[in-house]
């Protein structure tokens, strides 16, 4: 029963991502307000009308406020920072959303309060929803580094400074304000430790020790998830820019890495044709400097016109992900050029929404396997008409000319 609901929810999120306007707000939209949703939630079950006092509690510094409000104020204030970065389909967005989606769960699996399982069931349901739309998530964004990087940042702050407060006791000498338990602090995540303030309990010395620890950690990630993508773009810029670039005028673009892709490529230029690949990021294994390339989104019009999709003979859109590979075909016929969009369908239960798109020739050899096996098996015979109706599934309003017949 489960997997066949795992299957049908997937199903379900792919015809929306394939409806006119789903690439741009599904799945990471809803998602996004479902995790604001979510943190506005977990701050009223913790604060509840009492939220301006609680407020004025930890502005003053009174010690009288409960330290288990914490946790729960820095998530829901976490889940409505990472909404932002979801909105940005940031692939670490995504991490932290699903982090923060299961913390608060486990923390109202062991709460006490009455709304406790509510909320619960609707983490549980966050992170089922995060879990399935994983692959919607793939870009690096500096902004949605940086969201990480302020909000991990303020958090641990937070958790330093009141934690150093309440513990203030057990500190010599004895931490009596916000302004003191702020240096104690900066002092212990800088890992500086001045030693004018000390712990003198088992608590207080495991408490600074995970300041330290967290502290570490959190520089460390944020500088690497800001630095990583700027670097990242100087590279690919650099690459672009000292690549040999062939004329792409009447050319075949092939757009992917997968098996299809390459075989295809190799193909065509075997016989002669001049080819163009483009690809989302720069392969790890050595590319020859005779291969015309270019890195980017594939179904970015920009890097599209940069690959000379709008002056190309056909365009051959071989991703992994079937809704992409229908993307790449929305955003060639934007560009208005005379380039035949090929689409290539990796799973059969895709191949109608493929088609909605209306690309020239769907190619689906995948499908095709199973029903050769069965032919060969019993004896039928595989015509050529056969494979060209089952491989090339010619569109049905294609604007040019028909697939060329095999011979024999």
């Amino acid at each position: 029963m489960l997997p066949r609901l795992t299957q049908l929810l997937q199903t379900r999120m792919q015809e929306w991502h394939l409806r006119p306007g789903g690439r741009y707000g599904f799945p990471h939209a809803p998602l996004a307000l479902l995790l604001c949703l979510g943190g506005l939630w977990l701050l009223q079950s913790a604060l509840g009308p009492r939220w301006r006092h609680i407020l004025d509690q930890l502005l003053t510094g009174d010690r009288g406020l409960d330290p288990a409000l914490l946790p729960p104020i820095l998530i829901g204030l976490g889940m409505l920072l990472m909404a932002v970065g979801l909105l940005l389909r940031s692939r670490l967005a995504w991490f932290i959303a699903l982090l923060l989606a299961a913390t608060a769960a486990i923390s109202m699996y062991f709460g006490e309060q009455g709304h406790s399982r509510l909320l619960l069931a609707y983490f549980v349901l966050m992170l089922a929803l995060l879990a399935f739309a994983w692959r919607h998530f793939d870009r690096t964004s500096v902004t949605a580094s940086t969201l990480f990087a302020l909000t991990s940042a303020t958090m641990l702050v937070v958790y330093a400074t009141f934690g150093t407060f309440y513990l203030g006791a057990e500190f010599r000498p004895q931490v009596t304000d916000l302004e003191t338990a702020f240096y104690f602090a900066m002092v212990t995540m800088t890992t500086v430790g001045y030693g004018d303030i000390t712990p003198q309990t088992p608590e207080s010395r495991l408490f600074t020790l995970s300041i330290i620890v967290l502290g570490v950690a959190v520089f460390a990630t944020s500088l690497t998830a800001v630095i990583a993508p700027l670097i990242t773009r100087s590279l690919r810029r650099i690459v672009n820019r000292t690549e040999k670039r062939m004329q792409r005028i009447n050319h075949f673009l092939v757009i992917g890495n997968t098996p299809l892709a390459l075989n295809t490529w190799r193909e065509l230029v075997r016989r002669g044709h001049p080819v163009t690949r483009l690809l989302r990021e720069q392969p790890d294994a050595a590319i020859p400097d005779e291969v015309d390339m270019v890195i980017g989104e594939p179904s970015d019009a920009d890097v599209l016109r940069k690959a000379g999709a709008d002056k190309a003979r056909a365009v051959l859109a071989m991703l992994e992900d079937d809704s992409e590979n229908a993307f790449v075909v929305l955003a060639v016929r934007e560009l208005a050029g005379t380039a035949r969009t090929v689409a290539a369908v990796n799973d059969a239960h895709h191949l109608g929404r493929v088609r909605l798109v209306q690309p020239d020739v769907l190619i689906a050899p995948q499908i095709l396997g199973g029903e050769l096996a069965a032919m060969l098996l019993t004896g039928e015979e595989v015509t050529a008409d056969f494979v060209m109706k089952h491989v090339f599934q010619q569109a049905g309003n294609a604007r040019n000319a028909s697939v060329p017949k095999l011979s024999g």
